[in-house]
């Protein structure tokens, strides 16, 4: 249907002093300091609003071009309503679907939602917050990663802020909130070795120690556990017992994150985890349990009990994470002389390149395994 105009008249365009504006409908006519007529737009379409300069009388555009942009801009909206996935009106903006993915993760018990939503909420809603979601595009996201840089961010700190945008385009597509030929394609950056920070012998002992001296009970076994099967802190916290096959020295993990796989546990940990058992009758459930108003079942943090552990070891807090435990066991193996295909199967690493970085960390193992290259004299 044709707009009807009050103000934008003809006559009133003509009538316009040097610099004025009549706006109608989303449609202003400015005259220019050349008596020229300028139109453009400003007009809300599915929640975005869009803001254009359409031309000017001297370029052949009118009134009615500018009111033809506007219906066509709608027109095509229209068109893309109709293609969008099942139950989704209007196109959401990213900040929308952003904090229903988060709810939806809180429902299915996802992984890594509080980092996921400190990602989400201090970065890329900043970011993508306005932006229609199947309006992202690779230019957006290449903007975001140099606006990351400027603000000093490491490329391994973007790299996991990449990785839940990742997962968030992913479940959006899998729930149908968007159609998967409108979500970008995007890489991660290529990230330096970087400093691996593992324990020696001695600070073992200092952790451990530590660590049973805490007011919690479960915090030895944690550190136990970590430190002898280069376990993820994340797949220790949600150990079972009936994964457990005391015969064979195997865990099974089922939700590892590069796929289930079965951890070997070496005989030291095998008899405490025995040991265990017997004291507490347990033969089911999670080794560590969650407290009242759990909803997983599971323990989601040794976050407070760790850090009171690694100060009572006289070790640095801001450097010593659960993290570096796992560090700590892959670097053990590869001191050991282990080869790096068994050490992947040990870590539960996707790639063997992963394992590799942990080649460099002490070259004495590299000159012990050189010298059987020597020459008989």
């Amino acid at each position: 249907m044709s707009l009807r105009f009050a103000k934008l008249t003809r006559p009133a365009i003509r009538a316009l002093p040097i610099g004025g504006k009549i706006n109608e409908h989303g449609i202003t006519a400015t005259k220019l300091a050349n008596s020229d007529i300028s139109y453009s737009i400003n007009v809300m379409v599915d929640g975005e609003r869009i803001h254009r300069t359409v031309g000017k009388e001297s370029e052949r555009i009118t009134r009615e071009q500018a009111s033809n942009l506007i219906e066509t801009l709608r027109t095509r909206a229209r068109e893309g309503r109709l293609s969008l996935p099942k139950g989704r009106k209007i196109s959401q903006s990213f900040a929308t679907i952003a904090n229903d993915y988060i709810e939806r993760l809180g429902s299915e018990q996802g992984n890594g939602i509080a980092r996921k939503r400190q990602h989400i909420a201090s970065r890329l809603i900043p970011a993508f917050g306005a932006v229609r979601i199947d309006a992202i595009s690779e230019a957006n996201i290449k903007a975001f990663i140099v606006s990351r840089r400027k603000d000093g961010a490491r490329d391994s700190t973007i790299n996991r802020e990449l990785a839940t945008l990742s997962h968030l385009f992913r479940s959006a597509t899998r729930w149908k909130w968007v159609e998967g030929g409108k979500v970008p394609t995007f890489g991660r950056l290529k990230e330096g070795v970087g400093r691996i920070i593992a324990l020696s012998p001695h600070e073992c002992d200092r952790l451990i120690a530590a660590a049973l001296e805490d007011q919690d009970p479960d915090l030895w076994l944690f550190v136990m556990i970590c430190l002898q099967t280069s376990m993820r802190h994340g797949e220790a916290r949600r150990l079972r017992w009936e994964h457990y096959d005391a015969h064979r020295r195997r865990f099974y993990i089922p939700e590892a994150k590069a796929g289930e796989r079965e951890q070997p546990v070496p005989a030291a940990l095998a008899a405490a985890l025995e040991k265990v058992m017997a004291q507490t009758g347990s033969s089911q459930g999670f080794l560590f349990a969650g407290g009242p108003g759990s909803s997983t079942g599971y323990r989601h943090t040794f976050r407070k009990a760790f850090c009171r552990a690694v100060c009572r070891a006289g070790l640095d807090p801001q450097k010593i994470t659960p993290h570096v435990m796992r560090h700590t066991a892959i670097t053990k193996l590869v001191k050991a002389g282990v080869d790096l295909p068994t050490v992947q199967k040990v870590s539960g690493h996707k790639t063997l390149s992963m394992v590799l970085r942990y080649a460099h960390v002490d070259g004495l193992h590299i000159d012990r395994a050189v010298d059987h290259l020597s020459l008989a004299q």
